[in-house]
């Protein structure tokens, strides 16, 4: 029961983090927002269909949501997982993206 109550503290702690609502995360994840609110509370436990859209969508790992493991969890990774699931074209814009931003703060 200890487990699931300290994951559903780092799922809400991501949450926050991503400054996003129950009502906008549970439907970012396609989940009811109780079912979530559930999940935080550590009443219930995640499937494995739901751990893998948390992972998706905010780029933690399932090994950080599930134990708390900071390892494979910098700002490259997050950044890396979840650029594995646009397409390429996407990709290639963000690149492009980045690349003006880092001009532009160079000229700062």
């Amino acid at each position: 029961m200890q487990n699931t109550i300290e994951m559903g503290k780092r799922i809400q702690e991501i949450r926050n983090n991503l400054k996003m609502s129950q009502d906008k995360f549970s439907e970012a994840l396609e989940i009811s927002e109780v079912f979530l609110g559930q999940i935080e509370r550590g009443e219930r436990s995640l499937s494995i269909n739901t751990l893998s859209k948390i992972v998706r969508y905010t780029g933690f790992s399932s090994d950080y949501i599930l134990f708390g493991n900071e390892a494979n969890n910098s700002q490259i990774d997050k950044i890396n997982r979840i650029l594995h699931k646009v397409p390429e074209n996407v990709v290639k814009y963000i690149y492009k993206f980045i690349l003006n931003t880092t001009s532009f703060i160079k000229t700062l």
